[in-house]
Formats: C-alpha cells, structure tokens, sequence
C-alpha cells in the first residue's frame, strides 16, 4: 500500500509536447508500472499528435474522459502553469502535480483561492513529484536509491528525499512513498497533510521529515510549518518520526534551526542534527519486518 500513488494511478501529462515533458515522461514511462500508468497527454495545440505512443488531448477533460486518467502532473512553462492547475482542478481529478518552477505569486494565490471547497489535492508547485518504489514515479525525483519498504518520506527537496533513501538502503530499508512536497510560498499539500497520510497508512511504520529554514512557504516563515507539523505529530501522530532541518548553514541562520529542532524533539520527533544520520536514527527505531505486498 502507498499514499497518493500507486501501480493502479493513470497519470496524464500536461506540457508533454514540451522538452521537459518528454523527457520526463518517458523517463518515468521507463519506471516500474509506468508504461501502463501514464495514458495520455494534454497540449491545447496539438491534439490528434502522440508523443511515445501517448495519445496528445486539447483539454484535460477530453483526456479524462478518453483514459480515465485521475492524476496529472503539468510541466507547463511559468506565465501558464496556474491557468494548468485551474483546468485540471475543473477536470475533478484526483490529484494534481505541479513541478514547473517560478510560477507568479499572484498567479498561485488565485488559483489556490478558486481551488477552496474542492476535492483535488495539489502537490507543489516547484517540486520533485512523489514515487511508489517499484510502482511509479512521477515527476523528477531520482529513482536509482528507492526500493519497497515501509518508511514514509516527505521532503522540500528531492535531493534530500534521495539522500535519505540511499541511507536506508544498507539497512534493508525501503519506503512506502517519498513525497516532495515542494517549497513555493503558495501551494498545495504540507507536511501536516503527508504525515496524516503516513499515519493512517497500514503499511508505513515511520516516516523521516526533511525541513527548511529560511524563506517564507505560504503565510509561514521557514521552521514555522516544520513547528506546526511537530505539534500535530505530538496530539495524533502514533508512528516513530525522524526529523532532520536543513538549509541552516546555507542561510546563516543555525540559530532558528535549532529553534525549530528543540520544538521537534519536545513533540517527540527523533531529531538529528547530522544529515549523515538520517537513516541510522530510522534504523534504530523500527525492525525491517515487512509483510507481503498486493
């Protein structure tokens, strides 16, 4: 079992005309189910087109209805990404992703403000996607470090979301889904989200959570989502949680890191202030004890 994603997902892409779709389609096409996965694409300028055998649709209506695909992840340029989420969003999908990068601010606070009372879920914008080891990757996280287990991983950063998935490795540890969740000041799912995911998940026996410093991600400075995300964990949360914070060097800003550790490990979150030690600190709470998946 994962969350969000698995082998029965049907995954559209918006933007696949573009050379970042492409390639990162047929990427992830290359990856575990994805070749039964990823069912059409969207480009309002070129449909009746295929791009690898992936049938190209005007709108992401049309697409759903051909395919049933439930899921989109949109690699359209910045000036239009949010008009992209908005249709998507219309289209009553399951979950949208959104990697591209630099979309306007006033852009994603109307779009964030129209998707209010409805039932998609968002995932970023500027972020690595999500994967489900041996299933199905979507989006640009690295899949050589990931393999099946029951560890949950929700990052900012797909880089980290790696890091912490190559330290499991040598313990005979996989993950149940990674999640980038991405670290723009308006968007979709946090970590509080995710961590209520992986802790109604039957498969999932702990999650590492990767925090920032610095910068602001929605109405919150750095640390302060990581802070809130901790209280929660602390009132609901009834599997192990290991917590690293990065970027406080980068930033100058060790003292807020540590501010924010301190909250973390108060609430009960098993802290490490060593990146290095992410997947011991794991290692050391949990058996790898796996029962058989479907």
């Amino acid at each position: 079992m994962s969350i969000l994603v698995n082998k029965h997902t049907r995954v559209m892409t918006q933007g696949i005309t573009g050379r970042a779709g492409q390639f990162h389609t047929a990427a992830c096409r290359n990856y575990g189910q994805g070749r039964q996965c990823f069912v059409a694409g969207v480009n309002p300028h070129k449909p009746g087109q295929s791009v690898d055998g992936i049938p190209v649709f005007a709108t992401v209506k049309e697409a759903r209805a051909e395919t049933g695909a439930n899921v989109s992840v949109i690699y359209v340029p910045p000036p239009f990404a949010a008009a992209a989420i908005d249709e998507a969003v219309d289209a009553d999908l399951d979950l949208v992703i959104c990697i591209t990068r630099g979309i306007p601010v006033r852009d994603m606070i109307r779009t964030r403000r129209r998707m209010e009372g409805r039932r998609t879920l968002l995932l970023g914008p500027n972020c690595p996607g999500l994967l489900t080891p041996g299933e199905i990757r979507i989006g640009i996280l690295s899949a050589e470090a990931h393999q099946r287990g029951r560890i949950g991983v929700v990052s900012r950063s797909g880089a980290l979301a790696f890091e912490a998935a190559s330290q499991l490795r040598p313990f005979g540890l996989g993950q149940s889904t990674v999640v980038g969740i991405g670290g723009d000041a308006v968007g979709g799912l946090e970590y509080i989200d995710v961590l209520k995911m992986f802790n109604d998940d039957p498969l999932t026996d702990a999650v590492i959570m990767v925090g920032e410093t610095g910068g602001q991600v929605g109405d919150q400075t750095g640390g302060a989502a990581e802070m809130e995300c901790a209280r929660w964990v602390q009132a609901h949360m009834n599997k192990p949680v290991v917590g690293f914070i990065a970027g406080a060097v980068a930033a100058g800003d060790e003292g807020a890191a540590d501010s924010t550790l301190s909250v973390m490990q108060a609430c009960g979150i098993h802290v490490t202030r060593n990146p290095a030690e992410i997947g011991k600190r794991l290692a050391a709470l949990v058996m790898p004890d796996y029962l058989p998946f479907d």
